[in-house]
């Protein structure tokens, strides 16, 4: 017999957005938030003037195509079974798909490529192991006792706040599932790393503020009380320093997300809001200052751009 489908998975999986209307309503995603704390200037050359410059690296692609395959799979565990999910050609499906999302990105390159074989090859293999790992070890992050899947790539899209009601927050959720017993929602976000997260990387408050920011336009979104929804870093490595002395393949990074955190949040965004948008959900003229780093700049793609910015 079928297990009857809980109202709230029914609401989220029905849930269509009307288009935003862009004549009078700009979208913000949490990429435009925390690139705007980390450099200004930044985010005003690429948003309010528009040199939108394509950022193409292989760990793009790899991400992308590692995703899909992941958010395949646990889909069919969800939705059909174990036994089926264990039996689909996880390792196909994902070289298929990285071969996929390299084509489109070579042609969005100008038809210039951006890897060698060698590199894609190490890729590859790499996403394979993780997958074997992710199979192997479905059991120990993934239950099926009370849990359903509403769906991955959850989309959120609704205003920041009462007062800013043309500036609309877009993201979209890697995997969201619901504990019927408990009542509890958890929304899990993908990352793919080269040897995982470091106490560094775990306490960044731009990289856990992503999350707990789903968190909270995810309760406001559906109505669902903000103390029953869980949020989880799901990382997975490239590399692994000893698989002989249990260094794993997955790392869980669960951050902090009380009211301190959730108000700290709000705050950044209110912040951002202010400084970049009017009420009527224009761009402001104003300060956008520069926040030169050796970190900031290395991963700037501005970097070699004199004309644009003089690091000063």
């Amino acid at each position: 017999m079928k297990r009857k489908i809980p109202k709230i998975v029914k609401e989220i999986k029905k849930t269509v957005f009307p288009p935003i209307e862009y004549t009078t309503q700009k979208s913000i995603s949490y990429s435009q938030i925390s690139m705007f704390h980390t450099c200004p200037h930044r985010w005003k050359l690429t948003y309010k003037d528009g040199h939108k410059l394509r950022d193409i690296n292989i760990h793009l692609v790899f991400g992308t195509a590692l995703h899909e395959t992941l958010q395949l799979y646990l889909t069919t565990i969800y939705e059909e079974n174990i036994v089926k999910a264990d039996k689909l050609d996880l390792e196909e499906h994902f070289k298929k798909t990285l071969r996929e999302e390299y084509q489109k990105s070579f042609i969005k390159n100008k038809k210039q490529h951006f890897s060698s074989s060698i590199e894609l090859r190490e890729f590859y293999e790499d996403g394979i192991e993780i997958i074997k790992f992710v199979k192997k070890k479905r059991g120990e992050y993934f239950s099926k006792r009370g849990w359903w899947i509403a769906g991955c790539e959850i989309p959120l899209q609704l205003p920041v706040n009462n007062a800013y009601n043309n500036v609309i927050f877009t993201g979209y959720l890697d995997v969201v599932l619901y504990h019927e017993p408990t009542n509890t929602i958890k929304i899990i976000d993908i990352k793919t790393s080269t040897r995982g997260w470091n106490k560094k990387t775990k306490a960044d408050d731009l990289k856990n503020t992503q999350l707990i920011t789903y968190k909270r336009y995810f309760s406001e979104q559906y109505n669902f009380p903000i103390d029953n929804i869980e949020i989880e870093f799901f990382i997975v490595k490239r590399k692994i320093y000893d698989s002989e002395w249990g260094d794993r393949r997955i790392q869980i990074h669960v951050p902090a997300s009380g009211k301190v955190k959730i108000n700290k949040s709000k705050n950044l965004i209110e912040e951002f809001v202010t400084n970049s948008f009017d009420k009527k959900g224009k761009y402001k003229d104003g300060d956008y200052p520069k926040r030169p780093s050796q970190y900031n700049c290395s991963f700037c793609p501005f970097n070699d751009r004199s004309d644009l910015c003089d690091k000063k």
